[in-house]
């Protein structure tokens, strides 16, 4: 693969064959990173959850302040990465890779985009719907079709929502260009595939092809192409904010004793030198306030991650540009922060993941994802009755489809998944008769 055409700045669904601006002030990653951070999706991801329930009294994160912490580190890891390599570039090169931070955060912003309310239990309550309802649903879809709704997965639905051209939308969605949306093309394979998550639907498979053709992704000799070079970093990016910041969170509802989570983070410098370990305490002897602490540690932590994963990336450069498969960054730690992060992934699973109120708004999730789909999709489905002519009043006009079944279906999915868990919970009460609207 060669940056040339990893880097492609041409966008998805314009018919123009470049895309120079007058705008001096912008390139066109840079315009990228603004048409998501501007858009509706985007916003709405302030109003879903993380890990945690949304906010009472005490301020955790959700997908939106996630997103913004993805994209800085992302920005971090293309800039490391850049100084590293730097010198082995060729004097073209140097230019077009000047841009890998750019491209890097703008698709670190984006990773989320396609992710339903109700955290990561609402992939699953998606796929719990179709599975539990089969005799209903399974003979209107072909087998590729069906396997999209019984493992639906947000990273697909990701790069759906950026391509896909709603009613009353332009042709190419947000008109991203290439390099961004190849960067977030984590699984570069469909549904049909044996793997546990996948990045694209039977809908979005030619604009899968479209990409990968344009940026000269290659692939084996199974016709299973290889990632997308950066999408190793947009993936660290991701994997570094959300281990470490959920320890955080879970520190600040008390779910982890200062002593506790001070532990965990100190376990990454066991290695060190003396003079690093006697600057961490000298600062925590200093800082005497917890969260304040904890804040230190966390920003070292990821400062650390940073620049082993840059490493890391760096140490397997050809073997990425040459279609090898690499494990992710994180997995490809050793000492020190390994077992650091190995730890913090135990604490997780046992504390913080099956924490009475992350299990609640799950089983909330579940309820509210399963009753929406199924008043929804039936309504589309037999649009016919007087019931789902109702119904469908209720769905915006974006969301309409008059294609097949499956196109309806995934239509649906648009509209739910795009909730934010408040909207979700008041339409849910809405159409159950729970609250009465309100002029």
């Amino acid at each position: 693969m060669i940056w040339q055409q990893l880097l492609n700045s041409n966008r998805y669904g314009s018919d123009i064959s470049t895309n120079k601006s007058t705008d001096l002030t912008r390139t066109d990653f840079q315009r990228d990173y603004d048409r998501i951070i501007f858009s509706s999706p985007f916003r709405r991801l302030q109003n879903k959850t993380q890990v945690f329930p949304l906010p009472g009294g005490i301020f955790v994160h959700n997908r939106l302040t996630h997103s913004l912490e993805v994209s800085s580190v992302g920005r971090s890891l293309g800039n490391n990465v850049l100084t590293l390599l730097y010198s082995s570039f060729s004097t073209e090169e140097k230019q077009i890779v000047s841009q890998l931070p750019t491209v890097i955060s703008a698709a670190c912003l984006a990773h989320d985009l396609g992710n339903p309310p109700f955290g990561h239990s609402g992939e699953e309550a998606i796929r719990k719907y179709f599975t539990d309802n089969e005799l209903f649903y399974k003979d209107r879809f072909d087998s590729w079709e069906w396997s999209d709704l019984v493992r639906f997965e947000g990273n697909a639905n990701a790069l759906r929502l950026l391509t896909h051209q709603f009613n009353g939308r332009r042709v190419g969605g947000y008109r991203l260009s290439y390099a961004v949306l190849a960067s977030i093309l984590k699984y570069p394979y469909s549904s049909l595939t044996n793997k546990k998550k996948y990045g694209y639907f039977k809908a979005e498979s030619d604009v899968f092809s479209s990409i990968a053709a344009t940026t000269g992704l290659v692939h084996d000799e199974s016709g299973e192409f290889y990632r997308h070079p950066l999408v190793y970093l947009v993936e660290a990016a991701d994997d570094i904010c959300y281990q470490i910041m959920d320890i955080e969170d879970a520190h600040k509802l008390g779910i982890l004793s200062n002593q506790q989570t001070i532990e965990l983070y100190t376990n990454f410098f066991d290695e060190d030198s003396d003079r690093v370990k006697n600057n961490i305490q000298e600062t925590l002897s200093e800082v005497t306030d917890p969260n304040e602490q904890v804040a230190y540690l966390r920003a070292i932590v990821i400062s650390k991650l940073v620049e082993k994963c840059s490493e890391i990336f760096v140490t397997n450069y050809k073997s990425i540009m040459d279609g090898e498969r690499v494990s992710p960054l994180i997995d490809s730690l050793t000492g020190a922060p390994s077992r650091a992060m190995e730890t913090i992934k135990q604490v997780a699973v046992s504390k913080v993941y099956n924490h009475r109120k992350v299990v609640e708004i799950e089983i909330a999730g579940y309820q509210i994802i399963s009753s929406l789909l199924s008043i929804f999709c039936q309504a589309i489905l037999n649009p016919k009755t007087g019931h789902s002519k109702k119904v469908i009043q209720l769905i915006p006009e974006q969301f309409i489809s008059t294609g097949s079944d499956y196109e309806k279906v995934l239509s649906i999915l648009d509209f739910v998944s795009g909730m934010t868990d408040i909207y979700a919970l008041e339409t849910y009460r809405l159409i159950k008769g729970i609250n009465l609207p309100t002029l």
